[in-house]
């Protein structure tokens, strides 16, 4: 199987389920091309699992030339009954860091450098490897070429390509399980991750997670304020599921998330009080640091990309502004539809308490005491809740445009 991914739960399924169908179809081996620079731990420490406990033999061969198998991998390889490298590839630098990429503070560091190195020496001493460089490779980062790892034992073989590494290995038998491999002229069947594998793994990137969840909110809001559009709605529940799926694959912070969904809700709020754009610089800044402290637990190659986050709140700043003038511009208009725009307009009183004012009937009363007369040219003072007219007499004739 190929392996050309970063070591994450898409990845442990796919690697994983290939195992499962090689032990299930009596395969005589299991190989995996593996080329990654590493990835969660968790993930890395189900698939070494995987491999132990795998009833056919596992091959693990970096390759193509030019691959490496860093950090997690050098678990993943060193789990292997069989570990096989390609020209002009390396392996090693095995040290955990923290979620800023950084150095673990002194006393963290001590035990998960420890624990850490203990693992990977008995990976490789159960598999007769050399132990010694399996720790070094955890407490001090050594990484070693294809030449130095064969002549150090970290290595079982080098080899051009796989056919080669099938010939060279029949008849050998494993360190650990003592089973004698025929792999000599034996049938390869290959298996790569699928198209959806492959997409998974592309939206488990956390800036990506992040866009999402925000695409996400703003769709189903848009249809919440504007119900019967059905598109936006639709789609932000599909971003906001993909979303979920991110969150459910990388560990989060429940403090990120809260603060993107306060940010969110700042936002809102700005565009129905007056707060001149305080709310809604509050609001990016909670955007920011909450997508910065979203992903902080995961390791450094799953942190969200600080430029990129910035200027998205720049932009979404920009647009929010304009959007929320516009809106605060249309407030301030004189109302221009409904009853209220009839006040100051000219009629004529029709008779039982009716005046015609614009073309249209309506019901009136006197604003002062003296009654309305039929025919007494009337001019619209306000206008009740239920409709009527408040109108006032007026001696001066009508102007042109008035209605009469």
């Amino acid at each position: 199987m190929h392996f050309a991914l970063d070591i994450n739960p898409v990845s442990q399924d796919y690697v994983n389920h290939q195992i499962d169908v090689a032990n299930d179809g009596g395969y005589s081996a299991v190989v995996i091309l593996l080329d990654t620079p590493g990835g969660l731990s968790t993930s890395m420490e189900k698939i070494y699992e995987k491999e132990l406990a795998s009833r056919v033999p596992v091959i693990v061969y970096v390759s193509p030339d030019g691959a490496g198998a860093a950090s997690a991998g050098v678990f993943v390889a060193e789990a292997a009954d069989v570990l096989a490298m390609a020209p002009a590839t390396n392996i090693g630098s095995s040290t955990p860091i923290n979620q800023s990429g950084g150095n673990l503070g002194s006393d963290l560091r001590r035990k998960v450098i420890n624990h850490f190195a203990a693992k990977l020496r008995t990976l490789a001493e159960t598999n007769g490897r050399n132990g010694d460089w399996a720790a070094m490779a955890v407490r001090r980062a050594s990484n070693l070429t294809v030449d130095q790892a064969l002549q150090r034992n970290v290595i079982d073989l080098k080899a051009p390509d796989l056919r080669t590494l099938l010939n060279q290995l029949d008849g050998r038998e494993t360190f650990r399980r003592h089973i004698t491999l025929h792999t000599a002229n034996a049938d390869i069947v290959e298996a790569s991750p699928s198209f959806f594998s492959r997409f998974l793994d592309v939206l488990i990137d956390p800036n990506i997670i992040t866009l999402l969840f925000l695409a996400g909110l703003a769709g189903i809001g848009f249809e919440i304020f504007h119900p019967g559009v059905v598109l936006p709605g639709v789609l932000g529940a599909v971003a906001l599921v993909t979303a979920l799926f991110g969150f459910a694959v990388l560990p989060i912070s429940w403090a990120g998330l809260l603060l993107l969904l306060l940010g969110v809700a700042m936002l809102v709020i700005d565009a129905f009080v007056t707060s001149h754009g305080a709310i809604t610089v509050a609001g990016l800044i909670s955007l920011v640091v909450g997508a910065i402290m979203l992903f902080r637990n995961a390791p450094s190659p799953y942190h969200v990309n600080l430029p990129l986050i910035i200027s998205i709140a720049v932009v979404l700043g920009l647009l929010w502004g304009f959007a929320i003038t516009k809106a605060v511009q249309v407030r301030r208009k004189p109302v221009s539809v409904g009853p209220q725009t009839i006040v100051g307009q000219f009629g004529e009183v029709r008779g039982d308490g009716q005046v015609f004012v614009n073309g249209e009937l309506w019901r009136a009363r006197p604003a002062g005491d003296e009654p309305l007369r039929r025919g007494t040219k009337v001019r619209v003072d306000a206008v009740d809740p239920s409709l009527v007219l408040e109108v006032r007499p007026i001696d001066e004739p009508v102007g042109s445009g008035q209605s009469v």
